[in-house]
């Protein structure tokens, strides 16, 4: 996965991205672009995608702490990474938006879930301890599931404009 000096230059202004996307909305809780970003970068760049990712996660690390929450970053996104990855690259145009939408929101709704193993271990919680955990952030996965699904109707746009670019700086 070597990447060139555009690509380097790319990546980092998506990293970047990503993150500055996260702190502008971050009054509205659960609600971000991260999820079509992280999408619509795997479905253009494909494994380079994870080189902008983890651009993303240190900036989260770095500006907030590397604290206990940000150890589920270092899988959480890459989960959706590699469902993405998974997903058939000549599926028909009609079924694309479709797919990538429920994909989209699916890791929103089950983010708690995602991110709960660690909880659990780093807390000293058992199965129904994390079960609980899950539970009391119930709301939020809601509202984070709702809001993918919503920022996923631009995926299919997004990856059609980066390509489009890629192709003119070639």
């Amino acid at each position: 996965m070597k990447i060139n000096i555009k690509e380097t230059a790319v990546f980092a202004m998506l990293g970047t991205l990503m993150y500055a996307s996260k702190v502008l909305m971050q009054a509205l809780p659960n609600i971000h672009l991260l999820g079509m970003l992280i999408m619509t970068i795997t479905l253009v760049y494909r494994a380079k995608a994870l080189y902008p990712i983890y651009i993303y996660v240190f900036l989260e690390g770095l500006m907030g702490g590397f604290s206990t929450w940000w150890i589920p970053y270092l899988y959480v996104w890459t989960v959706l990474w590699g469902v993405t990855m998974l997903l058939p690259k000549n599926m028909p145009n009609k079924v694309k938006p479709i797919i990538y939408i429920i994909v989209c929101a699916l890791h929103g709704f089950l983010f708690g879930v995602l991110y709960a193993p660690v909880q659990a271990i780093v807390f000293g919680l058992d199965f129904k301890g994390m079960i609980a955990w899950i539970a009391a952030g119930f709301t939020f996965d809601v509202i984070h599931g709702i809001s993918n699904l919503l920022c996923g109707t631009l995926i299919c746009p997004l990856v059609s404009l980066l390509k489009r670019i890629e192709k003119i700086t070639q």
